[in-house]
């Protein structure tokens, strides 16, 4: 061979062992980063050419999809939108995918790896794997019955069953149809900035990322400090509690909603019943501000990174009190206490679960689309904020509450009802509209436990008394939701 056609040879040989280098540097180091580049439209465009596999509330798909005959294939699209909007949460072929339709993505596209039956085959075919389905713990009654009560106002319910932790209920309004903004085009993009500029905020989850100051239900917390510590022995031993309290370091006193001497030295059963701020503010003080944490904290309070498994934001309760005014005004809900409604339905359903918190969860199992399971999520428990006998005498209080206090809008005939009513103030000064709330439980029978613990609050109430407002507007509310579930 020429000399010539050995150096072509070898030119050409070069030329070939660079462009397997360079297909060797796109298909295997750089294909994670070109594969997540925006301007790649190829996994996007596969992502939408098949349905999208379907959230399920009592075995009853709530979601589907539509074949659009454009680019993106198919559409997600939802039965009772708005219903389920604080559960599905949206998938947007703009906007991305938010709640269970973001944390279970992978799996409703097909693209979760257990999915597959022949993962190695699948591997190499690129053949493409249905989307797998999402079983939720919804009760279709007590998510219809926590809509039906809110209405038209602003605020949040959540519903638990002690025993398990399952979510029952999940609603917030105003709530928003994700039919809108599930699609590519101009009507989907007008949709998201008339619901982005609504200044009632409808896709916020307010009953999972909303905290609000939690008022006279977190007293419940503070009654399970005095009592779990032993600063009192029994709920029906009289407080060393004047009324009006000062605490030591300031001259502001801490005063009741009625004028009557009542307070004075009340027990801790009478004083929930009426929700005596005096008798729970100086309890928080005389318990301690470490304790006062450490209770809060078994009760759910101070978490981060909480699932359930859509992200809860945290619920706050200050760990850097020396104040007793502060420390004082924290333990009848106020100052820096705040709490999310799934948080304060936790407190509801561990007193009802004797004293045991188990963790929230929203998802009973995921499959494949044949109806195999993939997963299923199992009961757990999270800890034990209070002893049993503890948490018995706590029930009874609540029962009082709602027996012959200020939470008579919650009574069940034929039921045992225990629950708390609250009104937080709000805003600089406390100018603001008063957040009305109430926690609660009901079980059909003294023997039996109790399927459901409820927190029910209102941003917009005409709220001007303390705890009245709360038993008035939010108690009705959670007595629906017990009753939905009580009923079947």
């Amino acid at each position: 061979m020429s000399r010539t056609g050995r150096r072509a040879g070898l030119f050409c040989l070069l030329l070939v062992v660079l462009l397997l280098l360079n297909c060797t540097r796109l298909q295997v180091f750089q294909a994670k980063s070109l594969n997540d580049n925006a301007a790649n439209q190829r996994s996007v465009i596969a992502r939408y050419s098949q349905p999208r596999g379907d959230i399920f509330v009592a075995g009853k798909s709530v979601t589907g999809s539509k074949n659009t005959g454009s680019t993106y294939a198919y559409q997600r699209t939802y039965t009772d939108g708005p219903l389920y909007a604080p559960v599905t949460g949206f998938s947007s072929q703009t906007y991305g995918n938010t709640l269970v339709e973001g944390v279970e993505n992978d799996l409703l596209t097909g693209q979760d790896s257990r999915l597959s039956t022949q993962p190695l085959w699948d591997e190499i075919s690129r053949a493409s794997v249905p989307g797998g389905n999402v079983f939720t713990t919804i009760n279709p009654k007590a998510q219809q019955a926590a809509f039906q009560g809110l209405g038209t106002k602003r605020g949040a319910v959540a519903a638990i069953d002690p025993a398990t932790g399952r979510i029952l209920a999940l609603a917030s309004t105003p709530s928003y149809d994700p039919n809108g903004v599930t699609g590519a085009g101009q009507a989907a993009t007008a949709d998201w900035t008339r619901l982005n500029a609504d200044s009632t905020q409808p896709m916020l989850n307010r009953a999972l990322r909303q905290t609000y100051p939690p008022g006279s239900t977190f007293k419940v917390v503070t009654l399970a400090a005095a009592l779990q510590t032993g600063l009192y022995s029994g709920i029906d031993v009289p407080t060393n509690s004047p009324n009006p309290y000062t605490p030591n370091d300031t001259n502001h006193a801490l005063t009741n909603e009625s004028a009557s001497d009542a307070c004075t030295n009340a027990t801790l059963d009478y004083a929930l019943q009426v929700s005596c701020n005096t008798v729970f503010g100086k309890a928080g003080v005389d318990v301690g501000a470490k304790n006062m944490v450490k209770t809060a904290e078994a009760f759910g309070f101070n978490q981060t990174g909480q699932t359930v498994p859509v992200g809860v934001v945290r619920s706050n309760f200050d760990t850097g009190l020396t104040s007793q005014a502060f420390l004082a005004l924290s333990s009848i809900g106020q100052y820096d206490t705040a709490a999310t409604p799934l948080e304060m339905a936790e407190v509801a359903a561990a007193i009802a679960d004797n004293g045991v918190l188990m963790q929230p969860r929203l998802l009973d199992k995921v499959t494949r689309s044949d109806g195999s399971t993939v997963q299923s999520f199992g009961d757990k428990q999270f800890g034990q904020p209070v002893s049993e006998s503890v948490a018995t005498q706590i029930q009874q209080a609540m029962v009082n509450v709602v027996n012959t206090g200020t939470g008579a809008n919650a009574q069940i005939p034929g039921a045992i009802v225990g629950g708390k009513t609250g009104t937080a103030q709000n805003g600089v000064g406390n100018s603001g509209t008063p957040y009305a709330w109430f926690i609660s439980y009901a079980k059909p029978n003294a023997s039996s436990a109790s399927p459901v613990a409820v927190a029910v609050v209102i941003e917009d109430s005409n709220a001007n008394r303390a705890d009245i407002s709360g038993g008035g507007l939010a108690a009705p509310i959670a007595k629906a939701v017990m009753q939905a579930v009580l009923n079947g």
